[in-house]
């Protein structure tokens, strides 16, 4: 398995999904939901017969619905197309009673629409509109840009505008994120050593970080609290943090990962909290600070200090706080395809690798008391 994703719109219930890639047997999604105050987790399977599942993405406004970008064998050829479907109704929200594991109540997806692709070459990603109702999806196809809206029930993709990748050679894009901010106008995409922004509604490039990495860039992240602000992590082992205003240098870099980084994600409420997976089998948790929205920790109202605690306190606040890695996870014996925060509970994240082990971990308790206190 390669492909995971909370369920975006899952505020309550702590649930991710998680598609296979298997190539003897029908692919499935598993419904992973996580009870957190008896630790146990309860999955069901639903079928998804068309192919193996390279990515998968849910709706932001939707519980029932998701995308998944799957490989399709026609002839001798191998294509990677994308759909939209809707798990049965009694699944779209949480449930804490797990299933028997027979395989009569296996349930399958019900498709909603394909994104037609034949024009446009492999699908790489599916990425919703953040904070949209639904029905604006984006899709990377080889050097294309789509823009598709959902039509009534999502039963039919309509494509609203595209734009090309121009340039020499083959060029394929990698992954995409879209950004929360500027009204959600803009997307970032990678291909391969390049990170570029793009404006949604003209279509048109806004930026351009050549070289970002000095290997194919994996995977792009906006920090949720500070426009601006991106990462991006790639074949070079490392991750990098920009600012899309002056893209000529990162604004910081890690370098802890000892083989390619695959996947990096800003904590949605506590953007300090940097996750990455690898194929050097690790997670790691990452407190940055420095480039965060609350650099110097929180300020302490005045009124409550006398003169000379007033006067340390200030001092202490004035230096900006450390950045470290918090932990690092080793429970892989696998490459490590992908990390995700839960929707529903800003400590709680999942991490999956190749071998099919789904891991979930929670934030050291003492770090997240530091950061709430």
């Amino acid at each position: 398995a390669r492909a995971l994703t909370p369920q975006t719109a899952e505020t309550d219930a702590i649930r991710f999904l998680v598609g296979t890639q298997s190539l003897r047997y029908d692919n499935q999604i598993h419904i992973i939901d996580f009870d957190d105050e008896n630790n146990i987790i309860n999955k069901n399977v639903l079928l998804h017969q068309v192919g193996e599942i390279w990515h998968i993405s849910t709706s932001p406004a939707d519980k029932g619905v998701l995308a998944t970008c799957y490989n399709k064998t026609s002839d001798t050829k191998v294509m990677t197309c994308a759909a939209v479907w809707r798990m049965p109704k009694e699944l779209e929200s949480g449930s804490h009673e797990s299933p028997d594991d027979s395989s009569s109540n296996t349930q399958t997806l019900e498709l909603l629409c394909h994104l037609d692709n034949t024009a446009h070459g492999n699908m790489a990603c599916v990425m919703w509109e953040p904070m949209g109702d639904g029905k604006k999806i984006i899709s990377l196809a080889d050097n294309n840009i789509l823009l598709w809206d959902l039509q009534e029930c999502s039963s039919q993709a309509v494509l609203s505008s595209s734009t090309a990748l121009e340039g020499k050679g083959q060029l394929k894009f990698t992954s995409g994120r879209w950004s929360p901010h500027h009204n959600c106008t803009q997307i970032a995409t990678a291909n391969d050593t390049t990170v570029r922004g793009w404006d949604t509604r003209s279509m048109r490039q806004i930026y351009c970080i050549e070289n970002a990495h000095g290997q194919l860039v994996r995977d792009l992240d906006f920090n949720p609290n500070k426009q601006y602000y991106l990462a991006s992590c790639g074949d070079d082992c490392k991750v990098k943090f920009w600012d899309t205003r002056n893209v000529t240098e990162p604004v910081k870099t890690l370098e802890e990962h000892s083989h390619w980084v695959w996947n990096v994600r800003y904590n949605h409420s506590h953007d300090q909290l940097i996750l990455t997976g690898s194929s050097d089998s690790r997670v790691i948790l990452s407190n940055m600070v420095s480039i965060s929205s609350e650099p110097f920790g929180h300020m302490v109202d005045d009124d409550e200090l006398s003169d000379q605690e007033d006067q340390h306190q200030e001092e202490k606040i004035k230096e900006p706080l450390q950045d470290s890695v918090i932990a690092t996870y080793e429970e892989h014996e696998d490459s490590v395809y992908a990390v995700e925060w839960s929707s529903a509970d800003p400590w709680l994240f999942a991490s999956l690798s190749y071998d099919g082990r789904l891991v979930i971990n929670r934030v050291p308790r003492a770090l997240k008391y530091h950061i709430l206190l």
